[in-house]
């Protein structure tokens, strides 16, 4: 079962454990106030995640979190575990 958008894993997320991120299934707007550019195509093309996208990955996922020094890598692996399991039903 997915928990977002981009392959962060929610249920073991420090920010939703602690109140400031409610996760981006259920937020109106992100809690950093900007705009989710991996959401809003999710949503406009109706998926659920990632993942379900033809064009998976995309550069939008694979850059996204770079800046502050995350690695997209493990978003992507998460996202392809996902559409995997939704295969296998």
């Amino acid at each position: 079962m997915f928990e977002s958008r981009c392959g962060v894993r929610c249920s073991v997320c420090e920010r939703k454990a602690s109140g400031t991120c409610p996760g981006c299934l259920v937020m109106e707007k992100p809690f950093w106030g900007g705009d989710c550019k991996v959401r809003s195509c999710c949503l406009n093309r109706k998926f659920d995640h990632c993942g379900q996208c033809p064009g998976f990955p995309c550069g939008t996922l694979s850059d996204m979190g770079k800046e502050f020094g995350f690695d997209p890598s493990v978003k992507i692996v998460q996202c392809r575990k996902w559409r995997e399991e939704e295969d296998s039903r």
